[in-house]
């Protein structure tokens, strides 16, 4: 008798890990060294464990937490099937009837199994075909409005198949402009190409398309999901007032954009409105991801619980964001335990290491797993930053890193009084080192020494933004103040430089991912240790019941839902004045900001693998081309620094990752880093006073039809002042 398992897998994907069939025979009768057994002593030492055990926050069981469908197209379905454990008894035959996905190729069958102490393994490949095969291709992902034809490549592996339907169905995203059935003839085996005309609605979601071929009894069937995606920024239409006591306020809800990208909220508070909802927003979609922004992504999610009611599907969305905030920044680690700027780096960036290291020790704080290990290496690599720290004489921001150094350190638990002492001494800090220094040591139990340094000092900071090292802002450095005063308990001071921040981060002002973040968390700390008045009010949306509201509370959220909401009415019921701020969000069909250039000049260039130049409004289906984007700094903002290139393509036109190329051939300039995806490329740089940079993408025009072309920017990511920008624009693959 035997027991066994069974797999069917595509020959290509076990190539990719040159993977071998399994072989337990040669495993489990292998020779080894040496065999040590081991034995559990738990139970008799954890009386007298007295380390600290971590802890694991709980999100519900039983699969509660695990995504649904929707998130993504499933667009490559591969061929893996694993079946077992079957029984077959002595000199018995077994069949298998598998049924497969849409597939052309060959795969390798897999049979492993066993007896008691017997063990075999074989493996087939087998050549999987049919008499009638089908297969279209459609791009990686599409875009509103847009045409192509779809390419459909009919198989007839058999001579006289004759007369083959070719029918297509779509759902209703993608709309058939000339006909869903074409009729082919084979006379002998082959293949033949038909197309489709398409175009896509004015919506966003997931495309489907389904394509049939039949030949008499003979039939076959190929079925694609896409995600079709709005590429433009997304636009806010945002209506704020005041409700005084006893006071109505009645609007219309109307939401900008394609239908699908719409989104809403109202926000109603005793405090300042804070714009919660964009701020938070423009933090976790913003699509760079160095170690600042992917921590200032996470960061101000772990206190939104001490400024809001958080609901059931809420609590379970920030889990999961801090959870993956954490497992990202690992991927940031140096051998000397700093994080550096870009996943994988050598060098450890300064303030990213005292800015993830925080976080960290604030998630940990909050009932999350994080890993020992990483906290352990950090906290080995500040301890040395920290001891070896002098101040050079040349950027004020050396201060600010070395004070917060210690202020985590102390908050590590791992206070540096000599490193701290000596900075006390320098008669030259700027103000905000002496904040934050004041912090540490008021964490590390002398508070007397952080009031003593304090006693004097002003909380006003003039504005400024930093392109890089510390990314400061004058709001960034009045919320680390902020967060000094909540740890020295001193109210009446904190009070009035939270509301100013409040409504910083309430009006329409650009801020930079740092200053976004710590203004979140600095005014959240706050509400989280002053409790508000009660707010006391009546709402009423569209088509439901008029929620009366009794909170203490800082704010009161509720989403909109697109289509449904259409009207709200907010009733002040209380004694306080309400601060009511509601949000309508949505994606255009094109960009229609104009082409601008501020303190950096930028040029889009378009050339055939030759090198003569060509226009990007039409090529023809097939060509290989590139994309220069040439910048150049005029000098007028200094040494530009985190500079980043935003480049979405057309969804007719395929990447060419020069990466993957056998000896990398990558032309133009080098970047400090770049993020290659489906249909977008970030590049990130840096440039000199008067210095010029070129960037060169290689494409290709594969996908017959009208496509858009999204604006071209390049930016400061910590100053929005510095940006160039080209505008989008239709094009054609013909």
């Amino acid at each position: 008798d035997m027991v066994y398992t069974l797999a069917m897998v595509d020959e290509g994907l076990l190539d990719l890990t040159r993977f071998k069939t399994p072989n337990p025979w040669k495993y489990f009768y292998s020779k080894q060294a040496l065999g040590v057994k081991t034995w559990d002593m738990y139970d008799n030492v954890i009386g007298a464990y007295g380390a600290e055990l971590n802890r694991i926050l709980g999100i519900g069981g039983d699969g509660m937490n695990r995504k649904k469908g929707g998130q993504k197209a499933n667009r490559f379905k591969p061929m893996v099937r694993f079946l077992g454990e079957f029984k077959l008894g002595a000199g018995k035959t077994a069949e298998h009837k598998i049924k497969t996905p849409n597939y052309i190729g060959r795969v390798r069958i897999m049979v492993v199994a066993r007896n008691k102490k017997s063990y075999g393994a074989t493996e087939k490949s087998v050549k999987v075909k049919k008499p009638l095969m089908v297969l279209a291709t459609l791009p990686r992902v599409l875009g509103p409005n847009e045409e192509l034809s779809i390419p459909v490549n009919v198989f007839a592996l058999n001579d006289g198949m004759g007369k083959v339907t070719v029918t297509l169905k779509t759902n209703e995203l993608i709309n058939p402009t000339n006909g869903t059935k074409q009729t082919i003839f084979f006379k002998e085996a082959g293949d033949e190409i038909v197309e489709f005309p398409v175009k896509i609605s004015d919506r966003i979601g997931f495309g489907k398309v389904e394509v049939l071929v039949q030949s008499g009894e003979e039939t076959a069937r190929h079925e694609i999901e896409i995600n079709i995606r709005a590429s433009n920024p997304e636009v806010d239409d945002i209506v704020e007032v005041v409700v005084k006591p006893g006071e109505t306020w009645k609007s219309a809800i109307s939401f900008p954009g394609i239908e699908g990208t719409n989104s809403g909220s109202f926000e109603v508070s005793t405090f300042p409105a804070m714009n919660l909802t964009k701020r938070l927003k423009y933090l976790i979609q913003y699509p760079h991801g160095c170690i600042e922004q992917t921590t200032s992504s996470v960061f101000p999610q772990l206190h939104l619980n001490k400024v809001m009611d958080l609901s059931t599907k809420q609590k379970r969305r920030i889990i999961e964001n801090i959870t993956s905030g954490i497992t990202r920044i690992t991927k940031f680690q140096t051998d000397e335990g700093g994080f550096s700027y870009w996943p994988g780096g050598s060098s450890p960036s300064a303030w990213g290491s005292n800015y993830a290291g925080h976080f960290l020790l604030e998630a940990k704080a909050a009932g999350y797993k994080v890993p020992k290990h990483l906290i352990d290496n950090w906290v080995n690599y500040q301890k040395r930053q920290a001891k070896r720290w002098r101040y050079s004489g040349e950027y004020y921001w050396e201060y600010n890193t070395q004070a917060y150094r210690l202020y985590v350190l102390a908050k590590a638990g791992h206070a540096d009084f000599a490193a701290m002492n000596y900075m006390k001494s320098k008669s030259n800090l700027n103000l905000l080192s002496k904040w934050r220094l004041a912090a540490a040591y008021a964490i590390a139990g002398q508070v007397d020494v952080a009031r003593e340094i304090t006693t004097r000092l002003t909380t006003e900071i003039a504005d400024y933004r930093e392109l890089a090292y510390s990314y400061g802002s004058g709001t960034r450095d009045k919320a680390m103040i902020l967060e000094t005063l909540v740890e020295l308990r001193e109210k009446d001071k904190a009070v009035f430089l939270a509301k100013d921040i409040a409504k910083k981060l309430g009006n329409q002002s650009w801020m930079s991912t740092q200053t976004t973040a710590y203004a979140l968390l600095g005014v959240s700390k706050f509400l989280g240790e002053h409790k508000s008045d009660y707010m006391q009010f009546d709402y009423l949306l569209a088509g439901k019941n008029t929620e009366a509201i009794n909170a203490k509370i800082p704010i009161y959220k509720v989403d909109l839902q697109p289509g449904k909401d259409d009207q709200i009415t907010i009733k002040n019921t209380g004694k306080s004045l309400l601060f009511v701020k509601l949000v309508q969000s949505g994606v255009p069909t094109t960009d229609d900001r104009s082409e601008q250039q501020s303190h950096l000049t930028m040029r889009l260039d378009y050339f055939d693998l030759d090198g003569s130049k060509i226009s990007p409004d039409t090529i023809q289906q097939g060509t290989d081309f590139k994309v220069e984007v040439t910048v150049k700094n005029p000098g007028t903002k200094g040494y530009l620094r985190e500079m980043a290139i935003n480049q979405i393509f057309p969804s007719g036109w395929e990447i060419h990752n020069s990466r993957m190329d056998l000896y990398n051939s990558e032309e133009g300039s080098r970047a400090d880093y770049k993020d290659i995806r489906d249909d977008r490329v970030y590049t990130y740089y840096q440039l000199g006073i008067g210095s010029t940079k070129t960037f060169t993408i290689k494409l290709s025009a594969s996908y017959k039809g009208k496509f858009y072309l999204p604006s071209v920017e390049s930016e400061a990511m910590y100053d929005n002042a510095v940006n160039a920008r080209k505008k989008g624009r239709w094009v054609v693959v013909d």
